[in-house]
């Protein structure tokens, strides 16, 4: 089973959102009035394991079909797609699918193949590097090593804990920290992770395998546009992610915002929306 959450202007052009690594459905939580009054329907959904969701195994295919399935259930034609850092990887998966149904893919500060981007293995800590050295050939081995990785985060983000900002402090950009200054944007994302390891840490195990590992995917299958927007001083999914995207993902086009960090969406999600849901013509000028 799958939670998902419909919210937004149910009569708008439709937005599935992939979370982050790790999150839930509640990701976008301080931006669904804007997104309503931008008149745009935002989907999310728990990937198995995270909030709501029944753990189980996954990749990036699968989350992809599971993407095409919540659609079809909520009776969607066309949509555009958009994942945040972990979730970037979802997106672009979904737009993989044959036929024309993706109309826009973006990706906000997302997660490129690690394997392939320049750069991405070399700050992998001993934890991740025992687990991925357990792939292709166990994946279910490697899920519980990468999870194990997140026991600690999920300690900090419980309740009674410091919180998301304090548990990533030494990696946050002064950008980043200075959107954590605002109350709303920071219980935010420490409410996304709290709901999103509630049932503990498989979720984020089977996210890095899904994408810390070879992608399951073919990138080259897109046929959509494809929109990808990085901080230039990001400490999670360095440019290099945002430059290889670029460089290897048909009809993407990248902008990278000087000076800002990983959090960037929280200040630019209605940009965002607007690039993924404008008519044709708008958006390619």
């Amino acid at each position: 089973m799958l939670l998902v959450r419909d919210a937004g202007d149910p009569d708008g052009a439709v937005v599935i959102y992939f979370h982050g690594t790790p999150g839930s459905r509640l990701d976008l939580s301080f931006g669904e009035h804007a997104a309503a009054e931008q008149g745009v329907r935002l989907v999310t959904f728990d990937r198995p394991g995270y909030g709501g969701s029944t753990p189980a195994p996954f990749g990036l295919a699968s989350i992809a079909a599971d993407a095409h399935a919540i659609a079809d259930g909520l009776g969607v034609a066309r949509f555009a797609t958009l994942g945040m850092s972990g979730g970037g990887p979802g997106s672009l998966a979904t737009a993989t699918v044959p036929a024309d149904r993706v109309i826009r893919a973006g990706v906000a500060s997302g997660a490129g193949p690690f394997q392939l981007v320049p750069g991405a293995l070399d700050n992998v800590d001993d934890n991740d590097r025992a687990a991925m050295a357990l792939l292709p050939d166990d994946p279910a081995a490697a899920a519980a090593g990468f999870a194990a990785g997140f026991e600690p985060l999920a300690e900090l983000v419980a309740p009674g804990g410091p919180g998301a900002a304090a548990a990533f402090a030494n990696l946050l950009s002064p950008r980043d920290s200075q959107l954590m200054q605002d109350p709303r944007l920071a219980s935010a994302l420490a409410g996304t992770m709290r709901e999103g390891l509630r049932q503990g840490t498989s979720g984020g195990g089977w996210d890095n395998v899904s994408w810390v590992g070879p992608w399951d995917v073919d990138l080259s299958a897109i046929r959509c546009p494809v929109l990808l927007w990085y901080g230039s001083d990001d400490r999670f999914a360095p440019p290099a992610h945002g430059r290889w995207l670029s460089e290897h993902v048909p009809g993407a086009r990248l902008v990278m915002r000087e000076g800002e960090g990983h959090l960037g969406i929280m200040e630019h999600l209605g940009e965002m929306l607007d690039a993924l849901t404008a008519p044709a013509a708008a958006a390619a000028g």
